[in-house]
């Protein structure tokens, strides 16, 4: 019996202002596309995710998509012609200016009934999704005796949490004033992510980062599920260490999970390794969810400044007051002085795989990247290592785009969980669920290890996009409520610290 594949579109116009559509397949030299009432016959080769001019365009005119410019020609094309690289760069300046221009928002949801999960409520009102132990260490010289105690952890109280985590780290010696301050903070945060039930740090001793300095950083009410030693002044380390974790698992003993509404949720938005179907599946698809979290009151969180760049002010205009909108400037205009004071160019992206993948300027990248808030209003902004929130919207949090560190970071402002796009793939997770969702199907299939959710469904002729929303948010209702993620049933859990300043 043969399979009938699912019929898919060959290109979309994202945008009825756009002078390109892009390939949703490998299209052919002398292939016929077909938009509003006009054939247009492609005159080279275009790949998947790669652009193709709709009219002839004169050099040095503006090419437009997601109905924003990308980028300006830098020769005359025509019809059918292939948009990348060799003809289109960046209109993206040094002195760029910005106005607060306010854009509407109306939140949906109002009259819904609210949507449950199973979590475990903490004494602070947050909820958890897990009800993990975890182990962080102040200094990298103990992490082989935290991967030691987890170990333990998990041949002896297998069934007394939910995992057990060894959050390693090279850091926290040789380290001083504002570097060592942020890794600190880092920490602290972390250790206040409601999916950590109980949290061990473990320390060295003549570290830097001493581990009095790093509790104070935590608040009171953490205090019956924080324990800590130092390796250094403690005759058998394992020994002791073994002896904490039985004490903060009697803690945990009586957690249970409960029904809690959606809007105790934090959900952070991501995207790594992006193709040029990134903002045309996945990251719009987060954007839906992004605008439905917020209309049930929940808590978004968006970072990877740099990919800003070049759609800040569409951001800006989702502020939520002036006040907001100023503190995005700040944001936006900090991150580029950090690129200035490193001697580093500020526009140093797409990468080469992003442009292989069809994406040719950082407007390009970053109006897609951006897909991911939606339309919903941005209520706040903070800095590395602080906790997010603000209800009702997003959060912007400041942070660089690496995959790794902003993940992290992510996770330390108190994310449930990390959802997280990708074109080309990666098995990269953090301590909380990492979900991986894959703007093409081709993905979805080789890898589904690795791959949670297969937004490339959304170019399908017999998907509908709210068929595919409604499927993934009872997806992340499932995931909230202890279904395990890829990234938690292959393990891969780690943290990236950023890093800045001199070392020792």
């Amino acid at each position: 019996m043969s399979i009938v594949q699912p019929q898919v579109r060959s290109f979309i116009q994202v945008h009825n202002k756009d002078n390109v559509a892009v390939a949703l397949e490998d299209l052919a030299k002398g292939s016929i596309i077909s938009l509003n009432n006009q054939d247009i016959t492609l005159n080279e080769n275009i790949n998947r995710g790669h652009k193709i001019a709709l009219s002839n365009q004169v050099e040095n005119e503006k090419i437009i998509k997601y109905g924003y410019s990308i980028g300006y020609l830098t020769s005359a094309i025509q019809a059918g012609d292939w948009v990348h690289s060799h003809n289109l760069k960046t209109l993206l300046s040094d002195d760029d200016k910005f106005s607060y221009q306010p854009a509407k928002h109306s939140l949906a949801n109002d009259n819904e009934t609210m949507p449950t999960f199973m979590g475990y409520p903490r004494s602070n009102g947050l909820v958890g999704i897990r009800n993990e132990l975890w182990i962080i260490n102040s200094v990298g010289c103990v992490n082989h005796l935290a991967q030691s105690l987890v170990r333990q952890c998990k041949a002896q109280f297998s069934k007394l949490a939910d995992d057990f985590l060894a959050v390693t780290h090279p850091f926290g010696c040789s380290q001083l004033g504002d570097d060592l301050a942020q890794t600190k903070q880092l920490l602290a945060s972390l250790a206040g992510n409601p999916n950590a039930g109980a949290v061990l740090f473990l320390g060295l001793g003549c570290e830097n980062n001493q581990l009095s300095a790093l509790i104070a950083e935590l608040p009171s009410e953490m205090s019956e599920r924080i324990s800590y030693f130092n390796a250094q002044q403690v005759e058998d380390e394992e020994a002791e260490g073994m002896a904490h974790i039985e004490k903060l698992l009697a803690t945990m003993a009586d957690d249970k999970r409960v029904t809690c509404p959606v809007s105790k949720l934090t959900l952070a938005m991501k995207c790594g390794g992006s193709d040029g179907l990134s903002g045309l599946t996945a990251n719009p698809l987060l954007g839906r969810i992004s605008e439905k979290m917020a209309g049930y009151g929940a808590t978004v969180i968006l970072t990877e400044t740099p990919e800003m760049f070049g759609a800040e002010q569409v951001l800006m205009n989702n502020a939520a007051s002036e006040s907001v909108y100023k503190d995005i400037v700040s944001l936006v205009d900090g991150f580029k002085q950090y690129f200035i004071e490193n001697n580093q160019p500020v526009y140093e992206n797409p990468s080469p795989g992003n442009k292989d993948g069809g994406l040719t300027t950082l407007e390009d990248k970053s109006l897609g990247a951006i897909q991911k808030g939606g339309n919903a209003p941005v209520q706040d902004v903070i800095k590395y290592g602080e906790k997010a929130t603000a209800k009702n919207g997003i959060t912007l949090l400041q942070g660089p785009g690496n995959d790794a560190v902003s993940c992290t970071a992510l996770a330390a402002s108190g994310a449930n969980m990390v959802l997280f796009t990708t074109g080309r793939g990666t098995p990269l997770g953090v301590p909380v669920p990492t979900v991986k969702i894959a703007s093409n199907s081709n993905l979805a299939t080789r890898k589904k290890h690795w791959i949670d959710y297969d937004a490339g469904q959304l170019l399908r002729l017999d998907k509908t996009q709210d068929e595919c929303t409604n499927e993934f948010f009872n997806l992340l209702l499932e995931i909230a409520s202890g279904k395990a993620t890829k990234n938690e049933l292959n393990q891969f859990k780690e943290i990236s610290i950023w890093k800045g300043g001199v070392t020792l």
